[in-house]
Formats: C-alpha cells, structure tokens, sequence
C-alpha cells in the first residue's frame, strides 16, 4: 500500500468516526477509543511505510496518543457506568503522562533536524514567545485554578499540570519551527494538531473551571484534530525529514525577528488588558492582581530579546571579520603562481578564517579521476570521508572539490575537519574561498598552457574564442599580437604594429605607463585602475588590465595583457554608489553621504582650525501641501526647494534632503559665524517666494515653501553628532516661533529642552496621580452685578514645583496630545463641580460654567460623543455647559467642525469663541458661525479708555453681536472706568480681576454671598 492510499483511507476513516461520534451520543465510548488508536496505529504504519532514519521518537508520539486516549476511555467508561469521574483520578494520571511522552519526542526531532549542534539564537527565538504565551497561560488560565477556592491543593496542582504540559508542548513545537531551513509539510502539521491540542485544553480548563464541562460538545473537536492530524503527518512522505539534518546554516531573516518583537509586547497588552478589567470594578486601587508575574515575565523577555540582539551583534562582528580574513585570503591567492603555492595560500586562509581556539584539520588531495565533481563544497559525515584521511574524532567534514584542467580528468579535494556548529556557519564563507581558488587555478592554469605551447598558431586557437582581448606588447608599447576578441570589443581587426599609446585615451596615458612598468618590474597589475580605450567608432569604454611578463619565453617574447571590458559593470557601480548616497527625489545627497561628509569636515576642521556649519531646512506646512493637492504636487515642491537651496550655495557647500522635508546643508570654510547666518537668511527669503508647481496631469499650482531654519557651528560642538543635535535644536526653536524664520543655536537651548521634555514625561504621570486642579474666575452680569457663571481654568499641583499656571505645561501638552486627557478630565470635573454646586443651592445666580477646549482635543475623534457622556456621567443639564474654542478651529476644517457644534447645540450646549478679534476671524462669518458666544479679548479691553480707535472697535463689535444675537463676554476687566466704559456700551458680561481672581470652589459660593463687594 502506497502512502497516498493510505492518507486517503485515514482521512475517510476519520470523518466517518467523527459524524458518528456527534451523531450518536451512545456511542462515545467506542468512537472515541477508535479514534485514539488508529491515530496511533497509523503512526506505526507511517514509520513502516517511510522508514525514517531514527523511529523512537515517532513511537514516543504513537505512545502518547495511546495514553491520551486510554485516560479518555476511562473517563468515558465511568461516566457510562453511571458514575461520576474522581478529580484527580486515574485518567488524570494518563493524561499528565501524554506531556512528557511529547516532549520526549519533540526533543530528539530538534535533536535530529540541528544535526545534535546547540543553536542558541533559534532557542532564544522560541523562548521569547514561550513566556509571552506562558505569561498568557498564567492570567487567564493558570491562575484562576491557584485562587480557586473550591478546589484541594492536589486538585489544584493536577489542574495547573494541563496548561503548563500545554506550554512545554509549545515551547518544543517553537523550537522545532525556529531550526534553520526548509521546514517540511509535516511539520506544519504538526504544528496544526498542537495547535488544536492546546485549544481544546483552554477551553477544557474554562469550563472545568465555570463547572460546565459536557462531553460531546464542540470542545472535543481540538482533540479529534490532533489525533487526526499527528497520524496523518506521519502517513506523509516529509515526515522522514523531521529527523533528518536540516543542512542549512541558519541565515537571518527579518521575518524571525517578526514573532520575537510581537510577543515582547505579550506583557505590556497584558498589563493594560488587566488594568483596563481592574477599572471597570470595584477597588480598582488595589492594583493589578498579576502584576509580579507580569512584570517578572517582561523583564525575562527583555533578557531574552537582549541576549538575543547580542548574539546578532557577535554574528555580524564575526561575517566582518571573516569578510575581512577573505579578502587577505585573496590577495594571497591572486599573488600564487603555481598550483603549490595557490594550495599553501588556501591553507593559510583556513587558518586566517578558523576562529581562534577551534582545533580542524585540512587535507588537500589532488586526484585522477574519470568523472570529476562539480565543483563546489558540502557537508558530509564520518562514512563519506574518502577512504584513507583520517576522521580523527570529528563528526561533521566539509569537502570542496575543484575540477583541475588539463588531460587526464583531475579534480582537487580540501577536506575540512572541524566542529560541527563551526563548519554550518562557515559554508558560505569556504564557498567563497573556493571560488576564489578556482579562479587563481585557472588563471595558473592557463598562464602554464600559454607558457607551455611552442607555437604562437596553438596560442592564438587558445584563446580565438576568449571574450577579453588578449594583447602581447613589445618592449616598445607595441601590439606584436592581438587575439580574435579585439574585433568585437574594440573595433579592430588587425593590431599589429599599433602602438599601444594609439588604444588608450591620452588622459590615461600616464597609468598606462604606471601599469606597464609595474608589470616589467615583476609587481604585477594587481588594484591597477580601469584604462580608458578608445573603440574604432569613437566610443569610449572602461578595460579592466591583467598583465604578465612573459618576455623570457621564446614562444611569447612580451608582455601580455588582458583586456576586459568593465564599461557596463562599472556603470553599474557608479549608479548603486550613486543611489546608496543620494536622494532618488531630488537628487541631492541623502543623510548617508551627508553625516559622512559631515564627520570628514569635522575632523580636518578639528586640525586646521576652521569653522564648519550646519543648516537645517524645515518647510513649513507641507503637511497641508500634501493632503490638499496631493503627494505629487508635494513631490515636484521637494524637487523645486532643493532646486533653490542648491542655487543659493557656493562651492565649498554640500546640500542633502535627509527625508520628509527636512534638507540639511553643511558649510566648509567659514569665515565666521555671521556666514552661515547670511546663507540662511538667503534661503528663508528664496523659500518664502511662492512656488508654481504641476501637478502631473497638466495643471499647475502656486503653493508656498516657507521653511524654517536651524544655523549651528562647530565652534559649539565637540563631535559632528553634537553638531547635528545643536541645528536640530535650533531648527526647534524656529518651528516654535513665528515659523518662516531662522535661529542660531544658543548654550541655553539645551537647559530649555531639557526643562521641556521633564515637563512632557511628568505630564502623563501627572494625569494617571490626578494631580491637576480647576479653579473658577466669575463672570458677572454687568446689568446686575450678580455672577452669571463662571470659567473653569486647570492648575497643576505639582510635587516639587507646587502650583503651576497653565503657563507651565499647556503648550508642551498640545505638543505630546496630553491636552487630550487633560481636556477631558477637566470638562468632567467643572461639570460634577457646578451640578454639586445646584443640588445645594438650585437657587443660586450661576447658570452655567466655561470649559476651554483645544482644537486638538475638538478634532479627537469621539469628542461630541465625550461631551454627551460627561453631561450624563455629572447630573448635569447641556445648557448649564459653555464650551470656549479658538477662531482658528472654526475656520479651519470648517464644514466638519460646524457640523460638530451644530450637533453640541442641538444637545442643549452653548459655544463661545475666546479671544475673539485676535485671530483671522472675518466679521462676515459670524451671521454662519454656529456660536452663541463671543469673548473679547484682553488687548482690546486694556486701551479702551485712552484710545478712541479701541473704544470705537469694541462699541462696534458689542453692537454687531447683539444684532446677530450673540451675548458678549468682556475679559480682562481690571478697573472700574472699563466696567462702566462697557456698560454703557451695552455689553453684557465681564470677568477679570476688578470683580475676583481665580478661586477655588468653595470661595465661589463665599463670593454668590458677597455680591456688593463684586460690583
């Protein structure tokens, strides 16, 4: 029977057995137990038919199949007596037994598949993973069962053996899928039954956990897959691999590095998870029930991926220096000149590249042969050693075979005995080597032919068909002979007496000479320069040289050269250098080339004294160029910018797109400081001159390349890194000011960074200790004099600092997103204040309180729905809340933000525009805005009793907003000529310090009471 028949036969057999069991019930007993055993019988006939190198650990797996299912049918057989199964009981006994049974077996496959050679980056690969789903396993599986107080501590322990089997089992089955090379199909399926094992055991442990166990239910179908699929795998004719030699090396690939990162993040997004569950409860405070364990699991992971990352830097540092040992390991090579000294110099190199400390041995056989191998290199055993080298111990060889030219058949063997984990890793590296010798012993082969024939008729049949030129020069520079080849490469059928000086172009001249001499004065042509030669057509191509001197022989009497053409190669090159250093949009230098120019001029200015400069060119906005017109309009503005700052720059400038919209221009040589302040200056006027850009499909835009710029010096800096820090943090500074500007770096820059990122670390650990405050400022009726409502305005209590005004710490928390939480909590806590407020006193004069909202905290997705659950959550009525936001945010965005303060009025919410007057606000807007409120800012306030301008504005705009029916807001009232000033205006509302300074709330309701002292 054929394993194919066999697959199909099992497949069948298993979907009967599984119809029958979920459709008679009654049966359970007998198709469960059928199951189990054929799956483990099958595994008998798999290791029959396929006969793999080693059996035990397939019969360990037929062995925990037979256990699993024989603690099955005792389970099912006590149940089908009518009595109830004891936990822990005898099928508990089985079923703990399956786990080490499994593992037994999976540890001889890894055993089998690394050749017996420890590999610590694939065990560090699976480890990471392991704990993450270990930790997993111990939060919501795990842990439960050591809390439960239902059950005795022998329940207890039986209960938590089930998933730590399951994470051994996975941590063999991650081990088995980190070795190196193909993995075979039955290891995917393996995979497959594991995964269905460890599924059906989970949801098994909830559910003995919630007492709601049922046999026959959906559950069971994890298990029908791993008895179907572990003995379908090894009816599959891949099983035999699994415990075979992978025979691969082990390269990294990005994609390993994919499941070790994924599963570091196990402990964070379990952390969260956990806090999240924690408070959604009662007694949240008492913090994360498993965080010892979570934190003990992360810190294990970040060992782990640490060591891990220090075994990838060992490897590199080791591929450096075996590059390194290769390179000097051919240039000896290059240098030998018979066959003798080509195998010394191999045996050299294999010295050079061993690691110190490995004890090998090399054999290098040469031997006539009727059927040479390839050439090439593998891995072999002690049995398919030639018969006569000794083995010595070793049990792993890696033979390289050459085949020799000449007649009869040879062939060249080097025979490498060394450890084995050694010799996988090196492959590719004596792979090399070998190329290598193979050249040099064709190059000696051949050079030993020419030297041989004493005829130059057999000369020129050697080489007729060659595609390199082949040249015999005279003592005089001149072609004697030229092969057939000259006609294809260089255009000429005929050579000789050419002096050679008539071939090579006269700006090459002079390495022709260096070359020639060099070869008549035995140094050879070894790193000799590409020589410039002219075509018969008047094209120019790049010939890459190979001399010998052969004027002793009778045969030759010359020099000969070769001459191969490299033009396209080494256009080739000079295209991949120019891409590895340049920017492919605009072709400037890229931050590669860049930083090493940089560390270049910085050193030879370190030693002459000189001053170099670094700019940082920012443009302003090009965020809004690329969502409105699109990422072409903004391609061809990059493009159109480097265009302009590349104008601007003299000779001794190097200027770089470093990605995004930030370019970079480095100046040698300055004179001074004030230099490169004058360049940047010219580059701030040029980028601030409209651009007129195309679009691509024929239409063009005028779009603005304003930029900001950030000048630092050498003199500031002790190393180019510092350099480049100094002119970011300048370009900082510009972004933060009035933009379309430069600065100079300045020594107090760093303090004001420093302050600023302190202040952006401690504002989130501010929010999760609530350490904020709001305090309230009136605003009074001013045809009453009673306070109407009042503004709510955040306070930091900070720990060290004590209480800090928004001065302190907004800005910064509009930069990180932080004014998002903060926004929130403080809306939620004026609108609990003012409903407490209420319910004491329903009253009162307040009717309602002022929230101030960032456009960044208005543009969060989910804001209007925010809002709606703060006036639920609080007990307060929407008309009672007052929402100020900026003119800017009205008018930027327009259609979506209106749409969102017409749903907030709908609501019952009023809106206030703050500072109104200050910003880009057309009057002819207000009848559109969805506002009720307009608040007049403090500068228009201060002049209105000594400028008539000011008075006459503020007049207008009280009696523009009553006749659009909008109430006003007057802030920043600090004398009572102002107040009286605005009264007989007809404003409405004031606040400022003439009526109270920001209080807290207890003060408000001292304040309801003293109205008269307000007023």
């Amino acid at each position: 029977m054929t394993t194919r028949v066999a697959r199909a036969c099992f497949a069948a057999w298993i979907v009967v057995l599984t119809a029958v069991y979920y459709a008679f019930p009654g049966s359970h007993l007998y198709t469960w137990a059928a199951l189990g055993y054929s799956s483990a019988a099958m595994i008998v006939v798999g290791v029959r038919l396929n006969k793999p190198d080693h059996r035990l650990a397939w019969y360990l797996v037929a062995v925990a199949l037979v256990t699993f299912n024989t603690g099955d049918n005792a389970y099912n057989l006590i149940l089908a007596l009518g009595h109830v199964p004891s936990f822990p009981g005898i099928a508990d006994v089985l079923y703990l037994m399956v786990y080490p049974l499994i593992t037994a077996g999976f540890i001889m496959f890894v055993r089998y598949r690394s050749g017996g050679v420890s590999n610590r980056a694939a065990l560090l690969d699976a480890l990471v993973p392991t704990v993450g789903l270990g930790l997993l396993s111990w939060i919501y599986w795990i842990a439960p069962f050591t809390r439960s107080h239902d059950l005795s501590l022998l329940e207890k322990l039986v209960s938590v053996g089930y998933p730590l089997g399951d994470v051994l089992a996975l941590a063999m089955t991650l081990r088995l899928f980190t070795i190196p090379g193909r993995r075979p199909r039955a290891l995917t399926g393996i995979a497959v039954a594991m995964v269905g094992l460890l599924i059906s055991d989970i949801l098994y442990g909830q559910s003995q956990l919630n007492s709601a166990w049922t046999l026959g239910g959906p559950v069971d179908l994890g298990w029908i897959v791993f008895y179907a699929v572990m003995g379908y795998v090894a009816l599959m004719p891949s099983m035999r691999t699994l415990t075979e030699p992978s025979g691969s090396s082990g390269h990294e690939t990005p994609h390993r590095i994919i499941p070790m990162a994924s599963a570091a993040l196990i402990a964070p997004a379990a952390l969260y998870l956990e806090w999240i569950r924690g408070a959604d409860v009662e007694n949240a405070r008492d913090g994360v029930v498993d965080a010892p364990v979570i934190a003990g699991a992360a810190a294990l992971m970040f060992v782990l991926v640490i060591a891990r990352v220090n075994g990838l830097a060992m490897d590199q540092r080791r591929a450096r220096a075996r590059e390194r040992a290769l390179r000097q390991a051919g240039d000896k090579l290059f240098a030998a000149a018979t066959v003798d000294d080509a195998l010394q110099a191999t045996a050299e190199a294999v010295g050079t590249l061993i690691p110190a400390g490995n004890v090998y041995e090399l054999h290098q056989i040469i031997e006539t042969t009727e059927t040479p191998e390839n050439s090439g290199v593998r891995l072999v055993g002690p049995d398919q050693v030639p018969a006569g080298v000794p083995t010595d111990g070793f049990d792993t060889f890696l033979i390289g075979t050459l085949r020799l030219p000449g007649s009869p058949p040879r062939q060249l063997l080097g025979i490498l005995a060394a450890p084995g984990g050694l010799l996988r890793d090196m492959v590719d590296t004596f792979a090399a080597l070998t190329a290598q010798v193979e050249v040099v012993i064709e190059r000696i082969s051949l050079s030993s032919e020419v030297s041989r024939r004493d005829s130059e008729a057999w000369f020129r049949t050697l080489i007729q068909n060659s595609s390199d030129v082949i040249l015999i020069v005279t003592d005089d520079d001149t072609i004697r002979y030229a092969s057939p080849s000259a006609a294809g490469v260089l255009g000429h059928d005929d050579l000789a007496g050419t002096p050679l000086s008539a071939l090579v172009a006269v700006s090459h001249h002079q390495t022709m000479h260096h070359i020639l001499s060099g070869v008549r004065g035995g140094r050879g042509t070894h790193n000799a320069p590409d020589l410039t030669v002219l075509r018969a057509d008047g094209r120019l191509i790049k010939v890459e040289v190979d001399g010998r001197d052969l004027r002793e022989d009778p045969t030759v009497g010359g020099l000969v050269l070769t001459l191969g053409d490299v033009t396209e190669r080494r256009r080739l090159e000079d295209d991949l250098s120019h891409l590895a250093f340049h920017d492919g949009l605009t072709g400037l230098a890229n931050r590669v080339m860049f930083r090493n120019r940089l560390e270049q001029a910085f050193v030879a200015t370190e030693s002459d004294g000189g001053i170099l400069s670094v700019l940082f060119v920012d443009l302003d906005d090009f965020k809004e160029v690329n969502d409105t017109l699109g990422h072409a309009v903004g391609d061809e503005l990059l493009v159109t910018v480097g265009m302009r700052i590349t104008d601007i720059l003299g000779l001794n400038a190097l200027s770089a797109r470093m990605g995004g919209d930030e370019f970079a221009v480095l100046i040698e040589g300055c004179p001074d400081a004030a230099a490169a302040e004058e360049v940047a200056e010219r580059i701030v006027a040029a980028l601030a001159v409209p651009f007129e850009v195309s679009d691509g499909l024929g239409g063009t835009h005028i779009v603005s390349g304003a930029a900001s710029v950030g000048v630092a010096a050498s003199t500031d800096a002790t190393s180019a890194t510092e350099l480049l820090r100094h002119a970011d943090l300048a370009l900082y500074q510009a972004k933060g000011g009035a933009k379309g500007t430069w600065q100079r770096y300045q020594p107090e820059l760093h303090t004001a960074m420093n302050q600023r990122l302190e202040v952006r670390a401690a504002l989130h650990e501010a929010i999760d200790s609530e350490q904020f405050r709001v305090m309230y400022q009136p605003i009074v009726d001013l045809g009453t004099g009673l306070i109407a409502g009042v503004e709510a305005l955040v306070r930091w209590e900070h720990p060290a600092r004590g209480l800090l005004g928004p001065y302190h710490f907004i800005e910064v928390a509009e930069e990180s997103g932080a004014i998002v939480a903060i926004g929130d909590w403080v809306l939620n806590e004026a609108l609990g204040q003012f409903a407490r407020w209420k319910a004491e006193d329903p009253d009162m004069s307040l009717t309602y309180v002022s929230v101030n909202v960032s456009a960044r905290q208005f543009r969060t997705p989910g804001f209007v729905e925010r809002v709606r659950e703060a006036i639920e959550t609080s007990g307060a009525r929407p008309e009672w809340l007052l929402l100020e936001i900026t003119e800017s945010l009205v008018l930027r965005d327009a259609d979506q933000v209106w749409a969102d303060l017409r749903v907030l009025r709908a609501l019952g919410v009023r809106i206030a525009i703050d500072d109104f007057g200050t910003g880009y606000s057309s009057l002819s807007y207000l009848r559109q805005m969805p506002v009720d409120v307009l608040k007049l800012d403090k500068s228009f306030i201060d002049d209105i009793l000594t400028s008539d301008q000011q008075h006459t504005m503020v007049d207008s705009i009280v009696a523009l907003a009553r006749n659009l029916e909008l109430k006003v807001i007057a802030e920043g009232v600090e004398d009572t000529g102002q107040r009286a000033a605005l009264a007989r205006m007809g404003c409405p509302y004031a606040q400022g310090y003439l009526f109270a300074k920001p209080v807290w709330p207890a003060e408000i309701v001292e304040l309801l009471n003293s109205v008269p002292e307000l007023v």
